[in-house]
């Protein structure tokens, strides 16, 4: 989490969506960093609300924005599964070797995923209430000139983000009809998705 107080912002950090090389970018000009520990780093909206806002309201008078990234459902989740792929997690309960994308994502839909495609939600994340963006700015990973003419006009600077935290480069493919299973199944990661700054 980044906090940006002259320009009243605050950005919410998604896991595996390019946050960490956006922290690179941005922790300069930040007022606060929150990067360790992870829970703090990775806010998300309900937990934001809940012990930052009244905080940071109380403090400066006036509520912060919002913005945050988000990741297309499939990618974002083909991300998890090549992070966890990585050496360093041979043999580790949430390591996805020996595993394919498809059994991954089968898991992902369950109620209780088995530890390794246990990686959350990005609706959950950004979402407050009965499914209601809590995000003032939403920008699709997709979509990074959106994202960068943003963070141009509201930090009066040019912003160039290094690929950093990169997943290992791992093939993968999503059959049909678990690519259909996922859609029923975790509609909301699409529907949260589809309000993103294209």
């Amino acid at each position: 989490m980044l906090v940006f107080w002259k320009e009243n912002l605050v950005f919410l950090a998604v896991p595996k969506t390019g946050t960490t090389a956006i922290e690179g970018a941005l922790a300069p000009l930040a007022s606060m960093v929150l990067r360790d520990p992870p829970i703090l780093k990775h806010s998300p909206v309900y937990r934001y609300n809940r012990f930052l806002k009244p905080y940071f309201v109380q403090a400066g008078g006036q509520t912060p924005e919002l913005f945050a990234v988000i990741r297309h459902p499939v990618d974002w989740l083909a991300s998890w599964y090549r992070y966890r792929h990585r050496d360093d997690l041979v043999g580790h309960q949430n390591s996805t070797r020996g595993i394919t994308f498809d059994d991954f994502v089968l898991e992902y839909c369950k109620g209780k995923p088995a530890p390794f495609a246990n990686v959350g939600s990005q609706a959950k994340f950004l979402t407050v209430g009965e499914g209601e963006l809590g995000v003032d700015h939403l920008f699709r990973y997709e979509a990074q000139d959106k994202l960068h003419a943003f963070l141009a006009e509201r930090l009066n600077t040019d912003i160039a983000f290094k690929r950093l935290n990169v997943s290992p480069d791992v093939p993968y493919s999503l059959s049909e009809d678990v690519s259909a299973k996922l859609y029923k199944k975790r509609a909301a990661e699409f529907e949260v998705w589809e309000q993103g700054q294209t």
